[in-house]
């Protein structure tokens, strides 16, 4: 992640909003430590990224899944158990 100094970011605020908000974050530091991040709004927070299970309790999924369209697929394609 790029770091630039406060006075740089003074005289490139608007180039870097730009950059940031296109998903390219930024550190300003003031005397080369680390001050401040800027990111997308868009961005999701650290931690906050929650994929999987999201639909859980949603959906139920029927005992015989695994059985569904057996009759069928065999008429299809011809195979007998």
């Amino acid at each position: 992640m790029r770091t630039v100094n406060i006075h740089e970011a003074k005289t490139q605020l608007s180039r870097l909003v730009d950059q940031a908000a296109k998903g390219e974050p930024f550190v300003i530091a003031k005397a080369g430590k680390p001050m401040v991040k800027v990111m997308p709004l868009s961005a999701p927070e650290a931690g906050k990224l929650k994929r999987l299970g999201f639909l859980a309790g949603q959906i139920a999924v029927p005992e015989d899944f695994d059985r569904m369209g057996s009759t069928e697929i065999e008429q299809l394609f011809g195979v007998s158990e």
